[in-house]
């Protein structure tokens, strides 16, 4: 059985183990006799119920462009599809969607990257941003995601809108709006401002070829 803390306080100079039957606090203080106190223990506070996330980690950016976190299961592409998502962005390296898009008709890509924190290569933008393009080019609607949705997630994003003629800065701008918790390391805004720099020249070079 647990005991509650307890403090002796002494009043005057005698000293008594216990008082005798019927005495109380007050007579055995007049006496001189000693009284124990029961110290109050401080409640504990409840530990607080965390409120599950119901459906998809899922923020729309513009109207046909979402970002977020992982869809792990069957269950949470049906609701990916739901919510009228033609097309798919998979940038987790540790899961591939594809297995769970079945017979559901969104086509997904499996573009699989480490969020190491190491510079990006231009092929991993272009095959995202190939794929975004035929998908919004047929009226479909993109969610591109990582695992949590704070790194590799909005960094396609950013390359995405980047080459429909968003500025990188507001991209960014954007992303970080809409979704607060997404982050941009400067290794891979280093990355996607080479992979931009690169497709310009291209542009540049074919335009001047007359191409």
């Amino acid at each position: 059985m647990r005991r509650e803390p307890m403090a002796a306080v002494w009043i005057g100079p005698k000293i008594r183990a216990s008082g005798k039957e019927g005495e109380t606090k007050d007579s055995r203080r007049e006496a001189g006799q000693s009284f124990q106190v029961k110290l109050s223990r401080p409640k504990l506070s409840q530990p607080r119920k965390t409120k599950r996330r119901k459906g998809m980690d899922l923020t729309w950016l513009t109207d046909r462009i979402a970002v977020g976190g992982g869809i792990w299961n069957a269950e949470n592409m049906a609701k990916v599809g739901e919510a009228g998502i033609t097309h798919v962005i998979d940038m987790q390296l540790e899961f591939d969607d594809r297995p769970l898009a079945g017979a559901s008709g969104i086509a997904v890509l499996w573009n699989p990257t480490d969020d190491d924190f190491e510079p990006k290569p231009a092929e991993l933008f272009q095959c995202g941003v190939e794929f975004a393009e035929a998908a919004l080019g047929a009226d479909g609607k993109l969610f591109i995601h990582c695992a949590a949705g704070v790194h590799r997630g909005p960094m396609m994003a950013a390359a995405v809108l980047s080459t429909m003629g968003w500025e990188l800065k507001d991209a960014i701008a954007l992303i970080e709006t809409r979704r607060p918790l997404a982050d941009f390391p400067e290794v891979y805004v280093r990355s996607l401002e080479e992979f931009l720099s690169g497709r310009r020249f291209t542009a540049e070079n074919t335009e001047e070829r007359g191409g």
